[in-house]
């Protein structure tokens, strides 16, 4: 057999082989409108496959992926914008337009919506799904073990501490939420499950004291951290409680999202609230 003749065979060969055919299959042309499925889409897939990815994922105040949302073009959710990128596959999150998602099951769109995860079991869930949406299973495997390794890697505090998540006007996390079990993780009692029942009540700051907190998480930079911080350290109750309450600051992109950045949050917590030398024992 000629030498080109054997080049081109063996390129028969490779084309037509399980894994080939596996790669081929994969979408080509992903979109994402939704900032928590931008984030997993930019770390499993390769840019070239990446058509769009909401304009949320470029504020890297509250974006974990700013640096790799440059690289592709940007969407507002908008129906006409995701068809102008001719898409493989749409993925869709609990906060994307419902009209976009209308429209876009009307067209015959592949599109694949994820829900918000509400524990850690869940969390590695939805980076599965995500993988598998678009063709990237080890990876998304590979993401998984490494979330997993970097818990793992982490002490378990004793004994808990009380804590309060307060986000502006007096928002917090009830129970039942991905925060609260980050917050168990690190060792912290969702004190708002002792006042409410739901997803994200308001609590006054009257609660903190009430509840005898330890803790009092700021969930800042997102949302203008000094006017939020020196608003809650100023508040008569909180100068009140002297140092018995610690109040601590943590970007609220570190645990709003599914990804490596749930392992930040959690070490964050642990070193904030026991001290840095726990996480490095």
């Amino acid at each position: 057999m000629r030498p080109a003749a054997r080049v081109a065979f063996a390129a028969a060969l490779a084309a037509a082989s399980p894994v080939a055919q596996a790669q081929d299959a994969r979408p080509k042309r992903i979109v994402s409108i939704n900032q928590c499925t931008d984030e997993l889409v930019l770390r499993l897939a390769d840019p070239d496959r990446v058509a769009s990815v909401s304009w949320l994922s470029r504020d890297a105040a509250n974006s974990n992926v700013a640096a790799l949302a440059d690289r592709v073009p940007v969407n507002h959710g908008l129906a006409e914008e995701v068809m102008s990128h001719r898409p493989d596959v749409v993925l869709a999150g609990a906060w994307s337009s419902r009209t976009t998602i209308e429209i876009l099951k009307r067209l015959g769109v592949k599109l694949v919506e994820f829900d918000v995860p509400r524990t850690l079991d869940e969390a590695r869930a939805e980076i599965r799904k995500l993988a598998a949406a678009i063709g990237e299973q080890e990876r998304g495997e590979a993401m998984v073990r490494a979330i997993d390794a970097g818990l793992a890697a982490l002490p378990s505090p004793k004994p808990s501490l009380r804590a309060l998540v307060m986000q502006p006007n007096g928002f917090t996390v009830e129970k039942g939420s991905l925060v609260e079990d980050i917050m168990n993780r690190a060792g912290l009692e969702n004190l708002a499950s002792r006042v409410g029942s739901g997803g994200y009540l308001q609590v006054p700051l009257e609660a903190v004291a009430l509840q005898q907190a330890d803790v009092m998480i700021l969930n800042s930079e997102a949302y203008g951290a000094p006017s939020l911080a020196t608003a809650a350290l100023d508040h008569p109750i909180i100068k009140a409680l002297g140092r018995r309450l610690r109040v601590i600051a943590l970007p609220p992109k570190l645990w709003t999202c599914v990804g490596p950045n749930l392992v930040d949050a959690t070490r964050s917590l642990i070193a904030r609230t026991r001290g840095a030398e726990a996480v490095t024992r």
